[in-house]
Parts: C-alpha cells; structure tokens; sequence
C-alpha cells in the first residue's frame, strides 16, 4: 500500500526570480503512513509551515513532487477534494472565526460541500462531544468564548469535515498548561480510537512527544531528524545546538549524565526517569561498600 503522503526531492522558494529569493525546502524526501501521530519541530524559519501547506495544495513544490494518496498535487484541479481529504489548522486558529453562532461556524464547511441540514446536525453534535464542548449552547456566539474553547471551536470545524489526515500549526501556542495537556489527549483519542492521522508543527517538545510516535526535526529547510522520540532525544546536544529544548525529565537525566552517572537520558515517561535515577544511586552506594571490604 502505497504512503499516505509522500514528498520526493521537494524544493520551494519563495520570491523566486527577486533579490528576496530564497529556498524554503531545500530536497525534502518524507513518507507519513496512515495512522500515525506525527510531530514537526524546528526553530523559527526551518520550513516547518511551508512543508504543512504543501500536504493539501496551499503550496505546490517548485521542484520536487508531492504526493497525496496516490495523487499527485501539482497535476490534480480537484483541490477542493484534496483539502477535505487534508484538514488544516493554521496558528491561532480562532482569528479565523467569522459566523454568527457555534453552530454556523461548525456547519459552514459542511454546506459548502453540500451536505443536508440532517447529515450536518449529526456531524455538528458528534464532533463537540469529541472535543469535549456540548456544554456549550450552539446557538451562542463564538465571540463570547475563551480563548481556549474558540480554539476548540475551530478545530472542531476541520473535524467535521471528517479528514484522513489533521494537520495543526502550532494548536498549543497561548494555552494554559492544562488547556495543552487536554487538547493534546483529545486529538491523541481520535488519533488512536478513530485511526485520524495527525501532524503537529510544535517547538512544545515536553508536551507533544509523550503523544507523538514520531518526530520530525527540521532546520534550514532540510530535515535534520526523524524517528521515534526516543532515538530523537539521543541527541540532545544536537538540539540544543539548534535552539529546541528539550523534555525536562530528558534535560535533568542528560545532566546527570554529563556529571558522568552512567545513566540513558533518553527517557520520557517520570516514573521510568525515577527508577532509572534511583537504580543508579544504588550501584554507587554498592560500590563504596566494596571500598569497604578488607582483601586478603
């Protein structure tokens, strides 16, 4: 079965043929399988929104194809299809907010794509129960919502049109820490029990990698990493290097680590950092004991 999406050699350049020119992407080779939760992380200006807009045809490649389900994007005039099929949620996705109520703003893409007032009503309903919002009336305004529902709001838009792939820029950006963590278990719920592909473009490396089966490391419009967190978090000097933080548990055990505890520092979950950390501090306690033990 072939790749969800795949980018060969992808180069994009913007302002081409002026002195501002510059390449965005410089020879991208990527493959995203269906079903998985992907991370992308890069300091300002790697390329991270430019790669995300070409996966549903906002940008084509100037060199370099761009395949999506078997189509290619620069040879297709059905982008109306694409974009259903590759939902996109850009930063500080409640600017984008226009309708009257909830309810309009839910339905709006639903009714462009023609659905009947009933598909939309089942859709609307099963999407807030989802995100976690049917408390709040549909007949309301989406402009007297916090911060935080008008972002889920939003992204239950996209939702409802039911994509393959949910692709989010930056979703975190201004949330509380547990508006973060309840978002993130969210999209984690549909990304496991509904099969939803998702891509997350976040420098929020402590949040996004206890979800993320996969990260994706961009810098200079080139990808510098890619795998699980796990191997990704071997190289912390490296990302360090180029500006990302790191994990906190990761940075305590890489610390450790440097002061030359012969402990792994790639670890993520707290409960296995502790048992690491305390195992160790057990092998020295031993070691002075057999200091201690007079030889014959």
């Amino acid at each position: 079965m072939p790749s969800l999406i795949e980018l060969r050699d992808v180069w994009y350049q913007y302002n081409p043929n002026s002195p501002l020119s510059y390449w965005a992407l410089k020879g991208i080779d990527l493959k995203i399988e269906r079903g998985e939760f992907i991370s992308i992380i890069g300091p300002t200006g790697s390329g991270k929104s430019t790669l995300i807009q070409h996966f549903n045809g906002l940008l084509k490649p100037t060199k370099g194809e761009v395949i999506v389900d078997g189509i290619e994007i620069s040879k297709t005039k059905d982008l109306k299809a694409l974009r259903k099929k590759v939902g996109m949620v850009f930063q500080y996705p409640e600017t984008q907010i226009f309708s009257e109520t909830i309810y309009d703003e839910l339905a709006f893409g639903l009714r462009n794509y023609g659905y009947s007032e009933d598909e939309i009503k089942e859709r609307v309903e099963d999407v807030v129960k989802k995100l976690g919002i049917e408390y709040i009336p549909l007949d309301k305004s989406p402009f007297l919502l916090s911060g935080g529902e008008m972002r889920r709001v939003a992204i239950a838009s996209v939702l409802a049109m039911e994509p393959e792939v949910f692709v989010l820029d930056e979703p975190l950006a201004n949330l509380d820490p547990q508006g973060r963590r309840e978002l993130l278990k969210e999209i984690d719920y549909l990304n496991r029990k509904e099969s939803l592909t998702v891509i997350i473009v976040s420098h929020d490396l402590s949040e996004v990698s206890k979800y993320a089966d996969r990260i994706i490391v961009l810098f200079d419009g080139t990808i510098l990493m890619d795998g699980p967190p796990r191997e990704i978090f071997k190289n912390v000097e490296k990302l360090l290097e180029i500006s990302l933080g790191v994990p906190q548990i990761v940075e305590l055990l890489y610390t450790l680590y440097k002061k030359g505890a012969d402990i792994p520092y790639n670890i993520l979950d707290l409960d296995e950092a502790v048992r690491v950390i305390v195992k160790w501090r057990r092998s020295l306690g031993n070691r002075d004991k057999l200091r201690t033990i007079p030889t014959t």
